[in-house]
Parts: structure tokens; sequence; C-alpha cells
């Protein structure tokens, strides 16, 4: 594959910076912020500033780790996974392409003042000539780039310094009149103004010596243009009166107007122009890199990752980039869209600091050339301001980067995932933790003991399948001297009285009791026998259960009729209501198993599934098979299976139709009724195993939180 050429040293990553940012944020901006903070604006730039700092620092070490085009995608893509690298590469692409078109229809009105041109036509024409600069190669955007900042502060210094002796102090009455929520809410609008700041680092593969000119590059901009925005907008607020710039398209023109005379605005009219000329230029050039480094991680079509032999640079890439820009600017309210952008970029920025401690915290190899300071407090500090500026930017913005986020994720899913199977250092990491807690959770389990078991029967199940729920309660309390109670349970209907039916013992429940003496001399378990008439089948389970203390409930599993799934399952309420664990037998007989299988979606297995399969094959003298359809959590069973005390194999589950051995038993976990469909009844991974299957549905108390158990199906 064709490499980028590095041939931007420090004076062109600056000025690309610069340039990135010295556009709308001081030539159109202050009009709009002034109009909600009032003199305050002036602060509302410098605590913006401020706020963007964890983004660079989090940015100039993640680009000197990995010095490659793409930026933002690439950091946040390889720190938290492809769905989250797509969005953001996405996203960004999408929000400096609005950004670029912003720029240039900003730049117009100020260019309407020198000559009656028509607006889109010549914005639409700027746009064009800058997608042909960037076609011919990085080293000409960067010298042009350098000269156009090196002419546009020039102009905004000889302004700035000619206007700052007419200040007037009154001009600054009422600075904080618009309270803290004003100034957050400027904050959070003039905020885009710094976006640029980390554009550089989309670049990245194109810097001479990145472990220096990119954190230098990045912060050095960000000093400067702070410096600069706000002395600009102090001069513009101190030389004006109040509100006669507010809503201005060309505020810093009309506060040439009243210092510096027709030739000041002249001056600021092309400082102007230029300005939004370079952001634009400068959003071409940093935006076409997104789809360039997603096409070559296959999260976009091949043809975008191409790079011209003749010019060296993606020429796909930039081209549809260009076609976007123009899109824009012809047909689309830019502002409004721009604004949404810009909810969108302090996610972005949010992202980056967390991925930057994804990385920190991962095992992936990570030697970063720089390395931000105050870590994690700066980056900690970095994500609350953005989501508080992020909702200080209203429904609208919100809800336009849901949509671009929606939008992603739907990309994702179509295109992306059939083809890339890898995951982020985040999630490699979170996956290890997972691990080990569920883990640590299977040695406390482990060192439970097994008492008493209840052996539910609902119904007439006949002798065989009567004793192989017996022969598993003895297997399971047998370690511990426990004892098995099998209880008959009879339903009778809610008019008929309890006291005829349970004063008189039939000949059935006589044969039931002589076959449970017999029973409990063959297992060596002491055996209580006991028959139950009620009401309500369900209660009488739960209340016999608490009353005796048993640890498990064992009963046949009987499958959802209609009537169970549209008014409750029966199963549902015992599961959520006994005071021990539940196991839900697929009887099909169970005779000395020395087969086990535990079945698996991929997540860690429930401490509970663990030690009924273990205490199963361990009573049997048997193996265990830890079964998975995939290897997503191969670390931890192969981990799981050295810690066992019986003889166990990781073995992963076919998704081609293959089927595996079939075991004599299958043990498998119970579904989290708060995770699962209320109309689908679930059958074990395996289907149709041909053996008994024991479903685990483990006590309240002994559940994870509803917050792992997403956890997990999130990461495994």
């Amino acid at each position: 594959m064709k490499e980028l050429q590095r041939d931007l040293g420090l004076p062109s990553v600056l000025a690309i910076s610069i340039g990135a940012m010295i556009g709308s944020g001081i030539f159109i901006l202050p009009a709009l912020a002034l109009e909600i903070a009032g003199p305050a604006v002036v602060l509302a730039y410098l605590v913006a500033g401020l706020l963007v700092i964890p983004a660079a620092l989090s940015k100039s070490e993640l680009a000197t780790a990995m010095p490659e085009a793409g930026g933002t995608y690439i950091y946040i893509e390889r720190g938290m996974g492809p769905l989250l690298g797509t969005v953001a590469g996405v996203g960004t692409w999408f929000s400096l392409s609005f950004k670029g078109a912003l720029a240039l229809v900003g730049g117009v009105p100020y260019l309407l003042l020198l000559f009656d041109l028509p607006l889109k036509p010549v914005a639409l024409t700027l746009a064009a000539v800058l997608v042909l600069v960037n076609l011919v190669g990085a080293k000409q955007t960067g010298r042009l780039q350098l000269a156009i900042v090196v002419v546009m502060l020039l102009a905004l210094g000889w302004f700035a310094a000619g206007s700052a002796p007419q200040v007037q102090s009154g001009n600054y009455a009422g600075f904080f009149d618009a309270g803290i929520g004003g100034l957050l809410a400027a904050t959070g609008l003039v905020f885009v103004s710094y976006a640029g700041v980390t554009k550089v680092a989309s670049v990245a593969e194109e810097i001479e010596n990145p472990g220096r000119n990119i954190p230098l590059g990045i912060l050095g901009s960000l000093a400067f243009t702070t410096v600069l925005y706000v002395a600009v907008v102090a001069v513009l607020v101190g030389i004006t009166e109040p509100g006669s710039v507010a809503g201005s398209l060309t505020p810093v023109a009309v506060a040439a107007e009243t210092t510096v005379g027709r030739v000041g605005v002249i001056v600021v009219i092309l400082a102007a122009i230029l300005a939004l000329v370079s952001t634009a230029n400068a959003g071409i050039l940093s935006s076409s890199r997104y789809p360039f480094a997603m096409s070559r991680d296959r999260l976009v079509p091949p043809s975008l990752s191409a790079i011209s032999n003749r010019f060296g640079t993606p020429t796909t890439a930039i081209t549809l980039t260009g076609a976007v820009l123009l899109a824009l600017i012809a047909f689309v309210p830019i502002l409004d869209i721009a604004k949404l952008a810009s909810a969108f970029q302090i996610m972005v920025f949010v992202l980056i600091n967390v991925a930057l401690v994804a990385f920190r915290q991962g095992d992936t190899d990570y030697d970063p050339a720089f390395t931000a300071p105050l870590y994690p407090w700066v980056q900690a500090f970095g994500v609350v301001s953005g989501l508080v500026l992020l909702f200080q930017m209203g429904p609208v913005a919100l809800g336009g980067a849901v949509a671009i986020t929606a939008g992603s994720v739907v990309w994702y899913f179509l295109y992306v995932r059939p083809r890339v199977r890898r995951s982020g250092v985040a999630t490699e990491a979170i996956r290890r933790q997972v691990g080990r807690n569920a883990l640590t959770d299977v040695e406390s389990a482990a060192a439970d003991d097994t008492h008493a078991v209840l052996v539910a029967l609902t119904k007439a199940v006949g002798p065989e399948r009567e004793r192989s729920l017996v022969s598993l309660a003895a297997d399971l309390v047998r370690p511990d001297d426990g004892r098995v109670i099998v209880t008959r349970f009879e339903e009778i209907p809610d008019q008929a009285p309890l006291t005829e039916r349970a004063t008189v013992q039939s000949a059935a429940d006589r044969s039931f009791e002589s076959r449970m003496a017999t029973l409990a001399a063959a297992v060596d378990v002491p055996i209580e026998a006991d028959e139950v008439v009620s009401h309500d089948t369900k209660h009488a389970i739960v209340n016999v259960a608490a009353d005796r203390g048993v640890d498990a409930i064992v009963a046949e599993h009987e499958p959802l009729r209609l009537r169970s799934r549209l008014l409750g399952d029966p199963v549902d309420w015992v599961v959520r209501h006994a005071p021990c664990d539940v196991l839900l037998v697929d009887n099909v007989g169970y005779d000395r198993p020395t087969t086990v299988a535990l079945a698996g979606d991929g997540r860690p297995y429930p401490s509970r599934a663990v030690t009924l399969a273990e205490t199963i094959a361990a009573a049997n003298d048997g193996t265990l098979s830890l079964r998975s359809p995939d290897d997503a959590a191969a670390d931890y069973r192969a981990e799981l299976s050295a810690m066992l005390a019986v003889p166990a194999r990781v073995a992963s589950v076919r998704t081609d139709g293959g089927r595996p051995p079939t075991p004599d038993v299958l043990v498998r976990p119970g579904d989290d009724h708060r995770l699962r469909a209320p109309l689908v009844d679930r059958r074990p991974v395996v289907p149709s195993p041909g053996c008994t299957t024991v479903t685990v549905y483990p006590a309240v108390a002994r559940r994870p939180s509803l917050a792992r158990r997403l956890l997990e199906r999130l990461v495994f």
C-alpha cells in the first residue's frame, strides 16, 4: 500500500491549526454570542479555550503514538472499537465539511461590503478552487495555508492595535447581567471556534517529526488563538455601543468602521475573507483524510483509500468531501447545520479523552512520544465539562447530534459489521476485567454449601423421570452431607376446600413415599417425601422452599403455552420470587452422566451454572466441556478450565450447522427476565441436544446487576 509523504513542517502545522480556528469564531460568532451573554462574551471565549485543553492534550499524546492519517477516527476506533470509530469518523467528517461550508458562506457577506455579487455562486466557486488546491498535494496546501494565516494575522493585529486606544470602559457595564447561564450558553456557542485546534492530527501521517511538531502545533496554536480571540473580542466590545453589533453578519467590519475608518474596514474585510477561506481550506484538507483512513480499515468502500500516482493525495476522498461541501453550500441552511455539527464535535472531544484512558489502561502496544500531564484528572475534567457544554446547546443541536450518530450506527451494522471483526482497546480492557470478576464469582460460589434441595413434582412424571430428578438433586447435596426434599404438589380449584384433600392420604401418596424410601438407599442420601395441596402451585413451591430452608429447587421445565406467554409464565414467577436457586430440567434421563457440557452465549458463565456443572461432573467422575459460539471470551474460558476441580476443555460451538458431540447432561444459564423478550421462550444454545438439559436460575440475591448483564452483552 502506498504511503503519504511527510512534508509538513511546524510552520505549516501551526498554520493549518490556527487557520482552522480563526474564521467564523472571530468574524461571525461574536455577534451571536453578544446577544446571549452581553460583554461577558469576552470571558466566554477564554472559558471555551480552557475547556479545550483536555482534548488538546489527549489528542497530542494520541497523535504522537499513532501518527496516521485520520486523527480522531483512528484514536477512537483503536481505543473504543469499530462502532464508535465509525460514529466518530463519519460524524467528524461531516462536521468539518459543515464548518468549511459555513466559513465560505460566512465570508461572502464581508465580500459583499465591497462588491455587489451573488452569495452562493461566489461561495461555490471558492469551494471548487480549494478542492482543486487540495488535490494537488499537502505541501502546496500547507504553503497556501501559511501565506493566508500570515496575512490574516497581520490584518487582525493592525485592527486590534489601532482600535485599542479607543476602548470605552463603559461598554463593559453590566458584564455579568446574563448570569452564569448566559455565560455557559455563550461558551457552548463559541466552543466551535476552537474545534480546529486538533485538525492537524488528521494529517499526522504527513507531518515531519510528529513527536515534536504535533504537540507543539496543537498546544501552541491553542494558546495563541485563545489570546487572540480574547483580545480581539475585548476590543470589539469596548469600541462599540452596547448592542450595536449584536446579530450583525459582519461584526468586525462594523466595529472597524468606528475606529480605523474606510481603509481599516477594507483591511478587516480582506482579513475576514482570508480567514474564512483558510478555515474552509483546512477543513477540506483534514476532513478528506477521515474517509481515507476509514477506508483503509474497511469501514467504508476501498476506493476512498486510493492515492494519486501523480500528486500523492487521496483524490477520491478529497473529491467526495468537495462534493459534499458544494452540496451543502448550494442546498442546505448551513448555519443551523454547523451548529448541529458543533454539538457532535463536543461529543467527539469527550470520546477523545475517554480513548486516551482506554489506551493508558489497556495492554496494547502504546508508546507515545508526548504524554499528557495530570492524567487522569485532566481527562475526567474534559469529559464532564464537554457534557455540560453539550447540554447547553439546546434540544435542536442535541437532536441533530443524535441523528448523525444514529445514521453512523446504521451504516456500521449494514456495511461495517459483516466485514470487520475486531475490538477496541477499551473493550478488551473491560472484557478482561469482567472476566476476572466472573472468575472471582465462581470461586465464591464454589465455597457455598448445598445442604438441602427441593425436588418439586407438579405433575405425574413416572418413576424413571422421578428417579432422574432425585438422582440429580442427590449429586448436588452429597458433597456437603445434605438432604433431598421431594414434594408432590397438587393444585385444586379455588372453590374446593383444602382440608378434605390434605387430611386424606391416597394410595398414590403411599406408593410415592415407598418409592422415595427405596431411592434414598440407592442414592445414599437422606430423602424426605411430602405432599402439598394448594390453590396455587407456584406460591406453594416458593413457600415450601422458604419454610424448609432449601438451597435449590429442582423441577421439570415445561415449554410456554400461548396463555402463559400472554398472561405471564408461572415459572418466571417462581424464578423471581424463590429464596434460592431454581434448576429447570428438560428430563430425558439421568444415569451417572460422565460427559457434562456447559453452554454459553459468548459471555462469562454465571457462577451457579459453573458450580452445578462441576458438581455433576465430579459426582460421576466425568469431564466438563465449556462451550461457546465464538472466541470473544476465549481467555476467560481458558482460565476457568484451569481452576476447575474436574477435567475440563474449551470447545467452540460451530455456527455453520455442525453439531458438537452430544453430552450426557447439558447445563445452561437461564435467561435474565430483565433482558428477555416476553414472547420468546429461548431454548439451549445447542439446539435439540438430545440429552437432559438443566437450566440454572440463580437466587435473586446472587444474580449480577442489570448494569453488569448489559455490560457483558456489550463487550462479549
